[in-house]
Formats: C-alpha cells, sequence, structure tokens
C-alpha cells in the first residue's frame, strides 16, 4: 500500500489521486498506471523520470557517488570479491559461502566451451566485421545450440542458462578477436580463473608458450567488476524489455549488447582512445583544453563526468589504482596516446574549471587506458564492456520472469496528421 497520496489537477476535469510510493533508497515514485483509464498519459523522452519496474539488485546515488549491489558498495566488491563472487552476488542476492563459490567456480569453469560447430559459424562473416557485430549474432544463435533449456518458466532451465551465458561469453568474445586477426581459436584452460582465462584465449598462439601476466589478470578482473551491472541503463532496460515479451534468454542477452554496441553507451572507452588519437600529441593538449572549455566549440572530453554520477565516479578510483599498476608493470608510459591520458589526468584533477564543474576521470577513461597498455585493439573494448554486463543483464532478465510482469508497451505523443480519407485516383 501507498504511504502517500499525489493529486493531479487538470483543467476541466475532477481532481485525479495517484499513490506515491517510497522504496529503501532514492525518491519516492508516483504511480501513474491509472492515468490511461482517465485517457491521459505522461510524457517523458528518454524515461529519465520514470521507473519502469521495481528492482532489488543494484541502486545508484548519482549526486553522492554511490553504486551499490545488493547493498555492497562497489568498491569494496571491487577491493574484497572477485569478479566470480561479484556474479553470483548478482544472481542469488547474497555472497557466496566459501563451499558455494567453490562449486559456482567450477560450474563456470567446466562451461567454457562451446559448441564445436560454432568455430564454422563464424565463417559465415567477413574478416573485417565490426566485433560487437559478430558478438550479436553469435550471442543470439546460442538458442540454436542450447535449445535444451530455453524454458523460461522452468528454474532449472534459467540457472543453467546464466550459467552458460557467464562461462561462454569470455570465449565467444576471444573467438570474435581471433577470427578478425586471422589466428586460431584458442581453447579455454580449465587451470585458469575467469580473467587469466579470457587473457590466455585472447593472446596465446600456437607457436609458443604463453603465460599470463597476475597483473593484467587483476585489473582485468575488476574491470569485469566494475562493469558487472549498473541499474536500468539503455541495455538493461532493453534486456527486461525483450523478456517481457517471453524471448528465450540469449535473444534477451543479444539484445542488451545490440543496445550496448551504441557509442552513447558502451563505447564510452572507444570514444576516449579517439579522444586521444584527435589530440595526437601533448603539445597540443593545451588548445584542445580550451576547446573543451568554449561552449560554443563541438569538442567534448570523452571519459571526463558523468551522465549519472554528478559527483566522482565511485569506479573510477578503483580502475585508476590498477590503471596505475598495468602502466608500471607494462613500463609502456612513454606510448604517446598513454603520457597525453596521463597528462589530460593530471589537468582534470587540478584545473579548477574541472574542479568545479566535477569534470573527474571516469572509469571509461581508465578502462581504456588499461585495454590500450594490454594490446587489446579499440574495436574489442565494448565486447569486454558486454562481458563484464552480462551477470547484471541476466540478474535483470531473472528477475522480470521470476516476478509479474506484462509485455512493454510505452505510449507516445502523436503529431502527425489526423485521420483522412485516400485521395482518387
Amino acid at each position: 500500500m501507498a504511504d502517500k497520496k499525489a493529486t493531479l489537477t487538470i483543467d476541466g476535469m475532477e481532481p485525479i489521486e495517484l499513490p506515491v510510493y517510497s522504496g529503501t533508497m532514492g525518491p519516492d515514485v508516483v504511480d501513474v498506471r491509472n492515468l490511461v483509464k482517465k485517457g491521459l498519459f505522461t510524457y517523458d523522452p528518454g524515461f529519465v523520470s520514470t521507473a519502469s519496474c521495481e528492482s532489488n539488485i543494484t541502486y545508484i546515488d548519482g549526486g553522492k557517488g554511490l553504486l551499490l549491489h545488493r547493498g555492497y558498495p562497489i568498491e569494496e566488491l571491487a577491493e574484497n570479491a572477485d569478479y566470480l563472487e561479484t556474479c553470483f552476488l548478482l544472481l542469488y542476492g547474497e555472497l557466496p559461502t566459501a563451499e558455494q563459490i567453490e562449486e559456482f567456480r567450477s560450474t563456470i569453469t567446466h562451461h567454457t566451451m562451446v559448441h564445436e560447430q560454432i568455430h564454422s559459424f563464424f565463417h559465415g562473416f567477413r574478416r573485417d566485421s565490426h566485433p560487437m557485430a559478430i558478438m550479436v549474432a553469435v550471442v543470439g544463435a546460442l538458442a540454436a545450440f542450447y535449445h535444451d533449456s530455453l524454458d523460461i518458466t522452468d528454474p532449472e532451465h534459467r540457472e543453467i542458462t546464466a550459467h552458460r551465458l557467464i562461462s561462454k561469453m569470455p570465449t565467444i568474445a576471444a573467438m570474435v578477436y581471433k577470427y578478425t586477426i586471422g589466428q586460431p581459436f584458442a581453447y579455454p584452460r580449465n587451470d585458469l580463473d575467469y580473467a587469466s582465462n579470457f587473457l590466455y584465449m585472447m593472446f596465446s598462439n600456437p607457436c609458443e608458450e604463453y603465460q599470463v601476466n597476475p597483473v593484467l589478470a587483476k585489473a582485468m578482473d575488476k574491470i569485469f567488476i566494475l562493469h558487472a551491472d549498473h541499474e536500468q541503463n539503455a541495455s538493461t532496460s532493453t534486456v527486461r524489455l525483450t523478456g517481457s515479451t517471453g524471448a528465450n534468454p540469449f535473444a534477451c542477452i543479444s539484445s542488451g549488447i545490440a543496445a550496448l554496441w551504441g557509442p552513447a553507451h558502451g563505447g564510452a572507452n572507444e570514444a576516449v582512445l579517439a579522444m586521444l588519437e584527435e589530440i595526437g600529441h601533448e603539445d597540443n593538449i593545451e588548445t584542445f583544453i580550451e576547446k573543451a572549455k568554449d561552449k560554443d566549440d563541438p569538442f567534448r572530453l570523452m571519459g571526463f563526468g558523468h551522465r549519472v554520477y554528478k559527483n566522482y565516479d565511485p569506479r573510477a578510483k578503483v580502475m585508476k589504482q590498477h590503471c596505475d599498476n598495468v602502466l608500471a608493470e607494462l613500463g609502456v608510459r612513454n606510448d604517446p596516446l598513454l603520457r597525453i591520458a596521463t597528462r589530460l589526468e593530471k589537468i582534470a584533477l587540478e584545473d579548477d574549471y574541472f574542479v568545479e564543474r566535477k569534470l573527474f576521470p571516469n572509469v571509461d577513461f581508465y578502462s581504456g587506458i588499461i585495454l590500450r597498455a594490454i594490446g587489446i585493439p579499440t574495436s574489442m573494448f565494448t565486447v569486454i564492456f558486454a562481458i563484464g554486463r552480462t551477470p547484471g543483464w541476466i540478474a535483470h532478465w531473472k528477475e522480470l520472469v521470476e516476478g509479474k510482469y506484462r509485455i512493454g508497451r510505452p505510449r507516445q505523443l502523436y503529431t502527425g496528421e489526423t485521420q483522412r480519407p485516400m485521395p482518387k485516383r
């Protein structure tokens, strides 16, 4: 029951009473579902003022720079848990016991291989295809290979599919990379942890032994954690909307990958590298800083500030630490683009213009630098984002289908022609 009521007054109509609900955190929510009975809709382009669902998975307070997964701050999770523990938390609501995480790790590890016929499926793509185009297609096609567990009303099927997606996403992502550079696929290894296995499949080849650098593996694990979920963003909302139709989970996650592909969403760290390339040289930094300060200039510093966080991105502090560790480990600080990035970071943290506007480096800024330093091409950045975001997508899909839901059907403010007859011919 609602504790509060809101009254909507419209000229010529009786006042309309609307329930107001309070969550455990965050602003109150006005329930407008009954407005349609009065012949009214609300108008909210982008749904930025609309709660499309009820959820208990993730909470963000952008003003305070707060990101909680099941109540746990992201900084504490990144410090004290690894990615698979975070996956378990998102899927099941609680951190795992020692016995639970051992079983979960074993399950994920032993499901990393993909059906052998998927290898030949890749040959239908051009070698120069964008990696995200292949990801959308291959993940969606998993329903054709694993159709033994697509009953979304069966709890066991839902769990099997969740495990398959989390385990196979790094394998598929590495296959995408190998395919686009013309190298043979590398099979996963059960003796490696999740992040190390991904790096092994990305960079090993049959001609020489490849040893995974633990510093790089740890940084990759943190990238996955920091991207694991981010509340009702565009891709997560897409997964939920697709799920509301009763579509199979592989199709739902594929739709999320497609939404993530948009440069305004998952392409942010890729845009950081594009910006650094546009700046081109340290000597040009001051010129571009002035361009960024000029409101009439279209140039913007990518990777600074955040649409949601009006304070410091809580993920950025964690990512900065591992960015410094990776650069020190690899000794690549003289890379021209990384030198530009380092200088930009210093300016943003010290320049009054950026400090007053809270335009601090965000997680995309640091993750882009790390991925470049590791040797991952920018075209693969959003693919790696998709790996990390998979448990969040699945958790929201499960929350949707395990509760009461209706097929999504947004309304519109129609501004086209009124009814008119066809012209005689």
